[in-house]
């Protein structure tokens, strides 16, 4: 029974949960976390800066300010102990897990290898299913900015997103049911 509170004993069976990390504490606590043996994905895309006519690629986090992290949520201590760890999302004391199948939609977004940036949350709009693509069988939704197509895809828990740009052929929109 000792064996199933322990955080990182068997961690495929627990949820994910967003932690809540200091500004630009990311890739730190993310390293820390995972040399502790707890399973974590620090979602990132690459940004181009120029500072004094030198063009610089840097990896930032596309959820800034959160990383994810699958452990027991009776032993929280290892993650609140972590320096730069803020909190685990939560409702009052009650831990809030993030849904398996969003975590493996921004993976697949990520493993596509197409161009994928932070993107402002959105609830309204006509959702979609890539039947198409890198990103086959992922669902989303479609919006359009200066004539490209990007799949939006969502953590609804932190109410934040990601855009894909994609091409409009891969896409089928999702019919909502008749009540």
């Amino acid at each position: 029974m000792i064996e199933e509170l322990h955080p990182i004993s068997n961690p495929a069976r627990f949820p994910w949960y967003a932690v809540r990390v200091k500004s630009n504490f990311e890739k730190p606590v993310f390293g820390s976390l995972s040399g502790k043996g707890l399973e974590s994905f620090l979602p990132s895309y690459k940004v181009t800066t120029r500072r004094a006519g030198n063009r610089r690629e840097s990896d930032r986090p596309l959820f800034a300010g959160y990383l994810f992290s699958r452990f027991n949520p009776v032993s929280q201590l290892p993650v609140l102990t972590t320096p730069g760890v803020v909190g685990i999302v939560s409702a009052g004391r009650q831990l809030l897990p993030v849904a398996e199948t969003e975590i493996e939609t921004v993976r697949t977004v990520l493993n596509s290898k197409l161009i994928a940036s932070p993107w402002p949350y959105l609830r309204v709009g006509q959702p979609v299913e890539m039947i198409g693509g890198p990103v086959a069988g992922v669902t989303g939704v479609l919006v359009t900015i200066k004539n490209v197509y990007r799949l939006v895809v969502s953590i609804s828990l932190l109410q934040r997103s990601v855009a894909v740009e994609i091409d409009a052929d891969w896409v089928r929109p999702i019919q909502k049911a008749c009540a």
